[in-house]
């Protein structure tokens, strides 16, 4: 069985890189920075007001507005922008670009489980083959690929794996395995699962709510408890590692937490929990930004 350690949930923050970083928040935005562009972006976490001066905040390239009691917004350009830019992370090369929504190609939270995905494989032996559930634009499947991992990354958008596999060619990793499939992420769990193909490490990133290639609904809080124990069927004997992120949503990290700690519990390994934190610049203020679980092998 897991073994939990009852400690208060950890705070895996960063502040950013030499690339990034959160130069200001208040007033439920953030002034960000990525590589030379600097962008405003709705965080409703930032309830205080901005440390800097408005004039930092009107120089931002572009803004993305949401109308109060509106879920989408739009972004105004202030400055030329190119149509995508590319920034360096830890040695990799990500695409970023404007499209229609606030998200740009990168969460920048989850730097720390980049890192801790990367080291976990490092450590393994013999090669590991990891799953990367709503993979997104692949920085996580990058990670894990140049650590040496074979990975195979699920997205429902094609548009987004094409995306990702811009990244892995920019990065220098076209010769690293990563298998790119376009799939609903439960449904290609269940057919995994009748071909007996089984995985050392799942990553899952899911959305709140979405939709899969061909309409299908998603939405968390009913999803996801299924998709892990769908999970267990594809696990091998001994896994590596299992990472479950949330987004805005109801639940608390410790809920979260008993989802996995149940999947896991015909294995012997640790079980953490908690919160993704951003770090701004300006005032040093902190930005509770997503849940984490992650079970490893002891």
């Amino acid at each position: 069985m897991a073994k939990y350690n009852k400690q208060e949930p950890l705070h895996a923050t960063t502040s950013g890189w030499d690339n990034y970083e959160i130069l200001d928040s208040g007033n439920a935005q953030k002034l960000e920075r990525f590589g030379p562009v600097k962008l405003v972006r709705f965080e409703p976490q930032a309830i205080w007001k901005p440390a800097l001066p408005q004039a930092d905040w009107q120089n931002a390239d572009a803004v993305f507005y949401i109308e109060k009691g509106q879920q989408s917004g739009n972004w105004q350009i202030h400055h030329p922008l190119p149509d995508d830019w590319t920034i360096n992370l830890a040695g990799l090369t990500v695409q970023l670009r404007i499209h229609n929504s606030r998200h740009i190609g990168i969460f920048p939270e989850q730097y720390p489980s980049w890192n801790w995905i990367e080291d976990r494989i490092r450590s393994a032996e013999p090669t590991p083959k990891i799953l990367n559930l709503f993979g997104y634009t692949g920085i996580a499947s990058l990670f894990a690929a140049r650590a040496g991992a074979e990975v195979t990354h699920v997205e429902a958008s094609r548009s987004t794996v094409k995306w990702a596999q811009q990244n892995q060619q920019m990065s220098g990793l076209s010769e690293k395995p990563i298998r790119w499939i376009v799939d609903d992420a439960f449904k290609f769990v269940e057919r995994e699962a009748r071909r007996g193909n089984q995985y050392d490490g799942i990553i899952l990133d899911p959305p709140r709510f979405g939709r899969g290639p061909k309409g299908e609904v998603w939405k968390f809080e009913k999803a996801v408890p299924d998709l892990l124990q769908a999970c267990r069927d594809i696990l091998t004997p001994q896994p590596l590692f299992v990472y479950l992120t949330a987004y805005d949503i109801q639940n608390i990290p410790f809920e979260l937490y008993q989802w996995v700690n149940h999947l896991m519990q015909p294995y012997h390994g640790q079980i953490e929990y908690g919160w993704m934190v951003q770090q701004e610049k300006s005032a040093g203020r902190k930005i509770n930004q997503s849940m984490f679980v992650r079970w490893y092998r002891s």
